[in-house]
Parts: structure tokens; sequence; C-alpha cells
């Protein structure tokens, strides 16, 4: 059986960016040996309908800027959006590549490149096509207070998880991807294979943009 997860805020410490100022606080865990984040605006203790995001670290989009995915601009939305909320919440778990490490998923981006898609990639270097949980995100939202949320995200499995933690999900608020070449077949397969929910218009712009392109999702 599973131990009981034990989260520990570490500490907090005030910072400024270009869209607002925000509190950076640093959480452990009994779990594992990474350190966790809360990027928090504003007083969420005890407030209901609290805009969260909860966003896996991607160090190709959210530091280099990768257009390999949508997840440096999907970080940089819900900053831009949070920022003109009275309160809001980032949860930045550190679980690189859905779950399998940058090693492993440099090594799926050259299978990728060989014609694979992100999901076949994964299982072809032994791997599930998506290991993350959210356990400990769901431990930083009741540590700090928040009732409810309105979650950023396309990924319906991130709200079932959620919520069967105790995370009640009253709203769910769409990031809208730019869609360049190289992110083309990548959004196709989200659509496709793992049920992400983008509009109508998205999905056919997605569906030409990566057939004039030759990928294949």
């Amino acid at each position: 059986m599973e131990e009981p997860l034990i989260l520990n805020q570490i500490v907090c410490a005030r910072v400024p960016t270009a869209v607002g100022e925000f509190q950076l606080c640093l959480y452990t865990n009994n779990r594992d040996d990474k350190e966790h984040l809360a990027l928090i605006r504003g007083d969420v203790f005890g407030k209901e309908n609290v805009p969260v995001r909860i966003h896996s670290e991607c160090f190709t989009g959210d530091v280099l800027g990768s257009r390999r995915c949508d997840c440096g601009e999907q970080l940089h939305h819900a900053m831009e959006y949070i920022a003109l909320e009275d309160c809001g919440v980032i949860v930045y778990l550190r679980q690189e590549g859905r779950g399998i490490g940058l090693m492993e998923k440099l090594r799926a981006y050259n299978l990728q490149d060989q014609g694979m898609d992100t999901v076949d990639a994964n299982l072809a270097l032994g791997h599930p096509e998506d290991q993350r949980e959210y356990s400990v995100a769901a431990a930083i939202l009741k540590d700090l207070g928040v009732r409810s949320v309105r979650l950023l995200t396309n990924n319906p499995d991130k709200i079932a998880d959620l919520e069967s933690r105790g995370i009640r999900v009253v709203e769910r608020i769409p990031l809208i991807p730019t869609i360049y070449p190289d992110n083309a077949a990548y959004l196709m397969t989200k659509i496709k294979r793992m049920n992400h929910l983008l509009d109508a218009e998205v999905l056919q712009f997605v569906h030409s943009e990566s057939n004039r392109n030759g990928n294949h999702p």
C-alpha cells in the first residue's frame, strides 16, 4: 500500500514578473525527491472558483520556447490570465515529458523525427503514453486553502484526476494553441489519441497544417 502523502511547504518569496507580481512557494514531499512549486496571485485561502493551471515541467517549451509542443505557451497564457484576476494559482509539477524525464523525452523526440507520434514514441521507449499523476497538485491546492477551481486546461483526464482527489472543478477554461508546422502533428495526436479538448476550428486547422507538411500524428 502506498504511504500517505506528506507535503511540506519549505519557503515562499515574492516574484515580480512581466505580467504581474506573484508569490512562489516551494514544496517537498515524502514520495519523490522533487521540488514542486506553486505560483500564487493574491489571497486564495478559502476562496471558491479560483483560476488554476496545473502545469507539468517542460524545459524545452517553458525555457527554450520550443515549437514542438504548446507547453510554454500554455504556461505563459496561464500567467497572463491569472495576472488579470484577483487571485489564482499555477501549480508547477516536476514531471518532465509526461513523466518520463528530459533524457527520455529527447530520445522520444528523435523517434518522432523518424515518423512516430508522441504517444508511440513513449511506448517504444517502454513508457506509458502519459505517466503523470496529480496527487501532489491536489495536496498543494488543499494546503493553500483553495475550495474550488476554474481549471485552465485542454486535458479532461486532468479534471477527472483532480476531482477524484477532492478538488472541485467548477469550470474548464480552454487554452487555445498557436499552430506551427512543428507542432501540428503533435496537436493532432493530443486530440485524436489523448482526447484533449480543442474546438472544431483548431482541429480543422491542425489537420490541414499536418497534411500540408507531410506529418502524420
